[in-house]
């Protein structure tokens, strides 16, 4: 009697109903692949995770509570042997890299994830990075010649932390209501917000307030 072979696990993280229903439905048709849960916040994906033993996370970066790098580093940080994966319409050539150094093995975007998400996830499983060619094309040069990965965009010089309250600003968000959903305190936000100024070159909170919100309309999430 032959013996039944071990499913991968998968946990999705999106907050997104219907994105989050759709992976699920995608990744169930696989023989060998099977969900094991999932979640639309960082909070219930680490309620979840210890219990569900996923060998990989699906993870969207905007979650209703945060950035899904956070959930990333901390993910890493309790159960290092889960591999992630980030499934996001923000744009690559920003966050990509990012999600690599807070430990997860690839970037899929969310406009071709019908088509790559698969994919992604079994190269991920072999132990490999999935990102697109351009991003590789970027990180290959680095590594050969010391070519800085940076495209010339002083957002780009922004922490993880920043660029999250940066976009939040650019959203319309108040101090107090970033404070609220980043679990930091309004001191904090502040001490953001002045080193933000300086990194972009800005002189104050109102020239700040407006070149976050050009910059969400010509970046974020569609």
């Amino acid at each position: 009697m032959a013996v039944q072979q071990r499913k991968t696990r998968i946990f999705v993280v999106d907050d997104h109903p219907l994105m989050r229903d759709g992976m699920t439905l995608l990744i169930s048709g696989e023989a060998d692949l099977q969900i094991c849960g999932s979640a639309g916040s960082m909070q219930d994906a680490m309620k979840q995770v210890a219990s569900a033993e996923p060998d990989l996370m699906v993870v969207d970066l905007s979650l209703k509570d945060g950035l899904g790098l956070d959930l990333i580093k901390s993910v890493k940080e309790r159960f290092p042997k889960i591999r992630m994966l980030v499934v996001s319409a923000f744009e690559e050539n920003l966050y990509a890299e990012r999600a690599l150094r807070s430990g997860a093995s690839g970037y899929v975007n969310k406009q071709e994830c019908d088509t790559t998400l698969l994919q992604a996830i079994r190269v991920v499983l072999a132990g490999r990075r999935y990102v697109s060619d351009e991003i590789l094309q970027r990180l290959i040069d680095h590594a050969i010649d010391g070519t800085s990965t940076d495209t010339g965009d002083p957002v780009e010089r922004l922490t993880d932390r920043e660029l999250e309250i940066f976009r939040l600003i650019g959203q319309g968000a108040t101090p107090a209501a970033i404070a609220k959903k980043l679990h930091i305190s309004p001191h904090t936000i502040d001490s953001h917000r002045e080193n933000m100024r300086h990194k972009l070159g800005v002189t104050n909170g109102r020239e700040l307030m407006q070149r976050a919100m050009r910059w969400v309309l010509e970046h974020d999430e569609k």
